[in-house]
């Protein structure tokens, strides 16, 4: 462990929102990141243009991954229409993917299809899976367990409670933390965060959304990633230094990084 604490933010959006085709903002969105002691982060497509966005960042960055993902949201569009991006540089994941029947965006048999064959493109790819699950934790299973979770699954932006951290951990896949931890409201989340094994641990900011307090309800950023740690540093009742250290360690071998 060194002396400083170093992070790693293993799911955020960085060309999305105001940023999006602007690498200057970018850029500085990344620089304050790495003033915070973030020195690794992945950066998350949703459909074919935000996943193509998040490469052109990647490639950008030394320490930006990207991941090529359609989300329940986009899904309608079809999984084939992103199947080609996953032979670009710095692809390191597919998602996000699942199931999010609090919104339904698209039709829930749509849905199901595309996080199917996206679990069937990361055991083809040999990538580690990110799942998004929203209002949806029994078809998220029943699908998982149909086609096998691949050896690294990510459940990303974790917001059940202790049963379903179970249910996610018994499949061997990591929970990945993000600013809802430190929500009022938030106390299953928490509760799943204490249980959760520090090897399965991982943390993130979904930015530009869900930042934590006390910047909630303004837009998040990598460089909140220490607020998330220092809350569920709390929970675990652990040192910071050890959150800081398990999650950017869990993080380099979740998504095959090279050693940082």
């Amino acid at each position: 462990m060194t002396d400083e604490m170093q992070w790693c933010d293993n799911h955020c959006h960085l060309g999305y929102g105001d940023t999006i085709g602007h690498l200057d903002a970018v850029r500085a969105v990344v620089e304050r990141a790495r003033a915070a002691g973030v020195t690794r982060m992945i950066s998350v497509g949703t459909d074919r243009v935000h996943s193509e966005e998040q490469i052109a960042i990647a490639s950008a960055f030394d320490d930006v991954w990207a991941t090529v993902g359609l989300h329940p949201h986009d899904a309608i569009n079809g999984v084939d229409t992103i199947i080609d991006l996953f032979d670009r540089p710095r692809v390191v994941a597919v998602g996000e993917c699942g199931l999010d029947y609090h919104y339904d965006h698209s039709p829930r048999d749509a849905q199901r299809r595309a996080f199917a064959e996206q679990i069937d493109l990361a055991h083809a790819r040999a990538l580690p899976l990110v799942i998004h699950t929203r209002d949806a934790w029994d078809d998220t299973f029943a699908i998982l367990d149909a086609h096998g979770a691949p050896s690294t699954t990510i459940f990303h932006c974790f917001t059940g409670g202790a049963s379903e951290a179970r249910l996610c951990l018994d499949r061997g896949a990591y929970l990945s933390f993000s600013g809802i931890v430190t929500f009022k409201t938030a106390s299953d989340v928490r509760e799943a965060a204490a249980l959760c094994p520090i090897d399965r641990l991982l943390i993130e900011t979904d930015s530009p959304y869900l930042a934590p307090v006390p910047h909630r309800g303004r837009p998040n950023e990598p460089a909140y990633v220490p607020l998330v740690g220092a809350c569920l540093a709390d929970v675990r009742k652990q040192p910071v230094e050890d959150i800081a250290y398990h999650s950017l360690v869990n993080a380099t071998v979740a998504f095959h990084l090279p050693p940082s």
